[in-house]
């Protein structure tokens, strides 16, 4: 109806017919294929970051080295990934970032052939290596591309099914990869998940479209976003809140069976069952952090810290292990897409270096995690690095109440 036709209706008495409101902007099914895509993307390269975890006995048994230096594979990943994240999109430039993906998913499959046929540790070390690059690089850039595929109103849902590969990867990577070593061996695995990213290259060849960059990304801009005191609260939630995590997830298996009294054989299937509990609570608290995501971070740093701090006396029965288990992974699950909401609300303007510092302190809080709940559990026990995972999970909550957030005035 036209403003004439408003004032005419008016004039003869007759209420104007009110005009509906336009509901959402329809997503094409070929552009939610693409950032599922994404998503299984995200979840080969963090499954590969997290392999090891499961096969450290039969990888050190196959290549003669000790446990504690398998567990290299882990460490340098992790500290590589978190130096490609920043660095990676400030070297690219303008590149197309389809382009940039594929080839990174692609130095994945080829990091993983390399370990399927390597002849010793140190060969292994060196594919372990680029898969750092591949991750970081890869991580950097797969929230900002969702992003950009979809309407506004549909960023929340995007995020969450990116960052559900994440999150999948992060609580199914190890009983995965255990379960394939127990069935074939530790380069099967390997094989498997280089087949997946394989076939994603060819899924993000077919789904994606061209994307260029608008702006490449300079070193200026990722020392302007920690300047940012808004990101520079999520990066610190990240941190604490995924060091806590590892610092105990890291010993989840000596957990479960020292302190539950759970069979060994049993680890592995109860690991799946966090995992999908896991994939549940990134949507289901993907859905608060898109309307509150200072909120969602406090509610998942206090459920963390209730759950790793109640395991001690409440998980020492398998019944009571089992359902803390299922909470834990339930809590979790929502920190990655919690922690990128708040990193993509505070630099919406800046959605690449934000993500990029983001994913690095991601990574970085993986290895540090792992590597300070090993000195704690090598001086005490593994209870006390539930302790400290609890401590640390109470430290996030504080820091985010107690720091300028989203909404707030500066």
């Amino acid at each position: 109806m036209t403003i004439l036709d408003a004032d005419a209706a008016s004039a003869s008495g007759v209420a104007p017919t009110p005009r509906a409101s336009p509901g959402p902007e329809p997503v094409p099914r070929r552009t939610w294929f693409g950032v599922v895509a994404v998503a299984v993307g995200t979840f080969a390269m963090v499954t590969v970051e997290q392999l090891p975890m499961g096969l450290l006995t039969s990888i050190g048994d196959g290549l003669s080295v000790s446990e504690g230096t398998a567990g290299l594979m882990v460490t340098v990943p992790g500290l590589v990934a978190s130096a490609a994240a920043p660095l990676l999109p400030v070297a690219i430039g303008r590149l197309d970032r389809r382009t940039v993906l594929i080839g990174l998913l692609t130095l994945m499959v080829a990091a993983n052939v390399v370990s399927v046929l390597a002849p010793n540790f140190a060969v292994l070390l060196i594919s372990r290596f680029l898969v750092g690059i591949s991750i970081g690089g890869f991580w950097a850039l797969a929230a900002g591309i969702a992003v950009r595929m979809v309407p506004a109103e549909h960023v929340p849902k995007a995020t969450a099914i990116t960052f559900g590969g994440a999150t999948a990867a992060n609580v199914l990577g190890v009983p995965a990869g255990t379960l394939i070593g127990e069935f074939a061996s530790w380069r099967v695995a390997f094989a498997v998940v280089g087949g997946l990213g394989l076939l994603v290259v060819g899924a993000l060849r077919l789904l994606l479209p061209p994307l260029p960059a608008d702006e490449p990304v300079r070193l200026s801009a990722l020392a302007a976003q920690f300047r940012n005191p808004t990101v520079r609260t999520g990066v610190l939630a990240t941190f604490l809140l995924v060091s806590g995590h590892f610092a105990a997830f890291t010993f989840v298996s000596p957990i479960l069976q020292d302190v539950s009294g759970i069979g060994e054989g049993l680890v592995g299937p109860l690991l799946l069952g966090f995992g999908a509990a896991g994939i549940a609570g990134n949507f289901l608290i993907g859905g608060l952090a898109g309307r509150d995501a200072r909120k969602a971070i406090i509610v998942i740093s206090l459920l963390l810290a209730a759950i790793l701090a109640l395991f001690p006396v409440l998980g020492t029965t398998a019944v009571g292990g089992v359902v803390l288990l299922i909470a834990w992974g339930l809590a979790f699950g929502g920190v990655p897409v919690s922690v990128q909401t708040w990193i993509l609300q505070s630099a919406p303007g800046e959605t690449e270096p934000a993500t990029a510092l983001n994913t690095s302190v991601f990574n970085l809080a993986i290895a540090l995690g792992a590597l300070f709940g090993g000195l704690v559990v090598n001086a005490s026990s593994v209870t006390v690095a539930l302790g400290v995972g609890a401590a640390v999970a109470v430290l996030t909550s504080v820091a985010v109440r107690s720091a300028r957030g989203l909404g707030q005035s500066a």
